[in-house]
């Protein structure tokens, strides 16, 4: 964590791609939405993916070259349960158009994706859905 940018509570390895690329295209509106919905959860927001190049989305995602996180406006939250559940309520709270809960398997394993994207054909807004 670094105080001097407007997100102080994500690093940039945790939003750079983690192929290898070294790429790092995140949205700043979107990481400023972030921060504040990470500031009124009050705690950790780990983040698992952030920016993924098309390469390692159509390897990682169903979504192939051009999904959600190749935009710069989505995240992977590793969170379960409880916190879960709260988090997911504020993020609908804060504007957040697109939410998918994987809440199976190891706690490590689990997450909140998070996105801003906007309504495409074939892609709705605000959506909901579950991994």
């Amino acid at each position: 964590m670094s105080d001097s940018t407007p997100w102080p509570h994500f690093s940039e390895s945790e939003l750079t791609c983690h192929c290898g690329c070294r790429r790092q295209e995140m949205d700043k509106n979107f990481l400023t939405k972030l921060e504040a919905l990470r500031v009124a959860f009050g705690k950790p927001m780990p983040v698992t993916s952030g920016f993924r190049c098309p390469m390692h989305n159509a390897q990682a995602s169903h979504t192939g070259l051009s999904g959600p996180h190749t935009t710069g406006k989505a995240v992977d939250i590793q969170v379960s349960g409880e916190d879960a559940y709260h988090l997911l309520a504020m993020a609908l709270a804060h504007g957040f158009t697109g939410v998918g809960l994987s809440q199976s398997g190891l706690r490590q394993h689990r997450f909140l994706h998070l996105d801003m994207i906007e309504p495409s054909p074939g892609r709705p807004r605000p959506f909901v859905w579950t991994y």
